[in-house]
């Protein structure tokens, strides 16, 4: 069965997260993607010792290609390369790319159909453009920290890294997005995506709250709603760790109020709109404490999901990686790597019902395809690949061996 990109050629300048996570899902939709790293590899692969397994994780199903961009015959090949792609990813510091002599404005004569995919931490202008940016460095400008953790506490950054996820995606869609004009006229052009833009919707609530009472909000609420909108809306105690519960809907409150046994509350004008519970949040919450802190929080659970209210227990990662769900949901694969052996890599939350992921195979080792890719996609002989290992140009898949 055809995959929905499958004639699409990629080649992925990403690193770390932003850029891999983008062209992983357009791997995973069948598209063509050269990893393109330097010759010791990208950032990722040096922070733990060997391939650090978030490499692993983030970059199933591409080809990889090891080539030196800052040499003259390196920048040869890869415009040779870009002459035959119809995507280029990267998620350089800003500059990056045009010092290399491989920006969009050159890159985009050589190949007017190129769709140039930039991932950057404030975007390509602006007052923030010139600063170094991390997913950290984002969440603290974002207003992700401003919104994490208590009110007597400090900022805390959020476990996930966030802007880096989220600016991938965005990335994904601004790509697809391009490829679908391209079909109507013919032309590339720049995809630009900012994380600190793309992490500002998310703060819908904490902006929603700050608008509409005049700029007063408490920023950090602990696990209560951002906004202060919402009652209950926390992290419960139990007997045994922690359950997330919240009522949106009136009616899911009174379903509450029957499982913990106080339908006297039903009636009581403190908690009958969620306007009314909002204003008396801390007194909602004592109510929910008494009776979470006596029960298991699995025993919560199966009350709750026969009572149709929203919660769900605190797993610990431990949990999260041997989930039942994920794992019938093939979120959780498991594949077989040629140095690891068997590891566990993500499979892709965008589902098409006529072209699913069948195959996920493990992310290439430096250089592990540079000799195939050269050979079939801009026609390089034997002795011309020869040439280019002798000056260090490019790393193949007989030095990855020999190293291995």
């Amino acid at each position: 069965m055809k995959k929905a990109l499958e004639d699409i050629v990629v080649l992925d300048l990403g690193q770390i997260y932003n850029g891999p996570y983008c062209s992983l899902m357009l791997a995973y939709q069948g598209a063509k993607v050269i990893k393109v790293e330097p010759i010791k590899g990208e950032n990722l692969r040096v922070r733990r010792k060997g391939d650090c397994h978030e490499l692993l994780m983030l970059n199933s199903n591409k080809l990889g290609v090891s080539l030196d961009l800052k040499s003259p015959e390196g920048k040869e090949v890869f415009v040779e390369l870009v002459k035959k792609a119809d995507v280029l990813v990267e998620n350089f510091s800003l500059g990056a790319m045009e010092r290399l002599g491989l920006g969009y404005d050159f890159l985009s004569q050589v190949n007017p159909k190129l769709i140039y995919a930039s991932g950057k931490g404030y975007g390509l202008d602006g007052p923030y453009a010139d600063r170094p940016a991390m997913d950290l460095t984002i969440q603290a400008m974002g207003g992700v920290m401003a919104t994490t953790g208590f009110a007597d506490k400090p900022p805390v950054k959020a476990g996930p890294a966030l802007c880096d996820f989220l600016g991938g995606i965005h990335l994904f869609g601004g790509i697809t997005t391009a490829l679908y004009h391209r079909e109507k006229t013919g032309k590339g052009q720049l995809v630009e995506v900012s994380m600190h833009d793309a992490i500002y919707p998310t703060l819908a609530s904490a902006l929603g709250a700050y608008y509409s009472q005049g700029g007063k909000v408490s920023e950090r609420t602990g696990n209560q709603h951002s906004g202060m909108a919402t009652a209950p809306y926390n992290v419960y105690p139990t007997e045994d760790g922690y359950i997330a519960i919240l009522c949106v809907a009136d009616r899911q409150w009174k379903s509450l109020l029957k499982v913990m046994g106080r339908e006297d509350l039903i009636e009581d004008s403190r908690f009958q709109t969620n306007v009314d519970r909002s204003a008396n949040t801390y007194i909602v919450d004592e109510i929910v404490t008494s009776w979470t802190s006596e029960k298991k929080k699995l025993d919560i659970a199966d009350a709750l999901i026969e009572a149709n209210v929203p919660h769900a227990p605190v797993n610990a990662i431990a949990e999260v990686a041997d989930d039942p769900h994920l794992k019938y949901r093939e979120m959780i694969r498991e594949i077989e790597h040629p140095k690891e052996g068997k590891i566990k890599v993500p499979g892709s939350p965008i589902r098409l019902s006529d072209s699913p992921l069948k195959e996920v195979f493990a992310a290439p080792m430096i250089g592990e395809h540079t000799d195939q890719v050269l050979q079939e996609l801009i026609g390089l002989t034997n002795e011309e690949l020869q040439i280019l290992r002798d000056k260090n140009v490019i790393r193949s898949k007989e030095q990855v061996i020999q190293k291995n």
